[in-house]
């Protein structure tokens, strides 16, 4: 079997994710996205959302971390700042890239395919290399048990590498006056779809399934506005109703230039009940589009962008997935919880702090 075809990946040496009495609970945080003197209120908030929440799963959806970090020692302090609320906690986590995870390489020297190492050597990471000849470093799927270990499979997750930025040209056509962030490949579509295929034929059945990727695609902005080409506060109303949409939209959308057609596979494969990703930080919508959720969950660093002025940080928060394999879609429910909800300080400022103790050094 080709690469493109091999079976979903399993995380050697670990427990596998199983439902608990029916249930299982995954919180998704992203844009952590900072140097290695992180904001102390992201690690309060992704700490108080795990005690409160009390996860299965946890997904770091890319923009982890982002520059400043002036060297090898500085990069793994910012990666360890983010992993250590789950690490303590025992919870098992995975990560997805975004567009700004490299911007310390040049400095730190680490890319990537070397974080992805690092990040695998702690004990609770569930992380997986990508499957030769798919572009991008995580393209994974991720199986949870059913709680009846006879269903087998209950439930996947499948992370993709949306990327970094556009190419400077294609065909000799550069991409000026068109959005400039990446987009998925077709070779990771082709990836999904017969990932996808395999676990429909080993488990003989479509098992349910979320996506994470890091980079809206196209259908967010076409559901927002309930089409293409009328984009007003009517038309939106309009796509209220039809697609059932909650939460914010503060900035447009930043997909590719390129619709890579991964929204027409999920609709084709018919198991992938929700799309979420991070990237736009002030935007928290979620809405059901053509039988598929395309959501957002806000930003959990305090050290990024955010709203302007006082309001800036009012929408860090993270977003929570339940998923009960007694019902026929699995996922129950998905909801946004904010700092708000736990007293955090969200005062518009800086609060840095030293970094944390790297594993070794506590």
């Amino acid at each position: 079997m080709s690469s493109l075809g091999a079976a979903p990946a399993r995380a050697e040496g670990k427990t596998p994710l199983t439902f608990r009495d029916h249930t299982f609970r995954i919180v998704q945080f992203n844009d952590t996205q900072d140097d290695e003197r992180i904001d102390r209120r992201t690690i309060e908030l992704m700490e108080k959302v795990l005690d409160s929440e009390q996860p299965d799963l946890v997904v770091l959806n890319g923009d982890n971390i982002t520059g400043g970090c002036e060297d090898e020692r500085a990069m793994r302090q910012a990666m360890n700042n983010v992993v250590v609320p789950m690490e303590e906690r025992g919870i098992p986590w995975v990560l997805t890239y975004g567009n700004h995870d490299e911007d310390s390489t040049p400095q730190g020297g680490l890319d990537e395919e070397e974080m992805l190492d690092i990040y695998r050597s702690y004990p609770h990471n569930y992380n997986e290399p990508s499957p030769e000849g798919v572009t991008g470093s995580g393209n994974m799927a991720l199986t949870i048990r059913a709680t009846d270990r006879r269903q087998g499979a209950a439930f996947a997750l499948f992370l993709l590498d949306s990327g970094r930025y556009a190419p400077a040209q294609v065909a000799g056509q550069d991409f000026s006056g068109y959005p400039t962030w990446d987009w998925v490949r077709m070779n990771q579509v082709e990836w999904y779809c017969q990932t996808s295929r395999a676990l429909e034929k080993r488990w003989r059945k479509k098992v349910p399934a979320l996506m994470f990727i890091h980079i809206p695609l196209w259908e967010y902005r076409f559901m927002w506005f309930g089409g293409v080409d009328e984009r007003n506060g009517g038309n939106h109303e309009a796509a209220v109703v039809r697609h059932q949409i909650t939460g914010e939209r503060n900035e447009d959308e930043c997909p590719g230039p390129v619709n890579s057609g991964l929204f027409s596979a999920i609709l084709d494969r018919g198991d992938v009940k929700g799309v979420f990703c991070g990237h736009d930080h002030v935007n928290t919508y979620c809405g059901n589009y053509y039988g598929v959720l395309l959501g957002y969950a806000g930003n959990t660093g305090f050290g990024t962008y955010g709203l302007s002025g006082a309001e800036r940080n009012r929408l860090r928060g993270a977003r929570v997935f339940d998923l009960d394999d007694r019902t026929d879609d699995v996922l129950v429910e998905t909801r946004m919880v904010f700092a708000a909800d736990y007293g955090i300080d969200l005062t518009a400022d800086d609060q840095p702090i030293e970094p944390l103790p790297l594993p070794g050094e506590r």
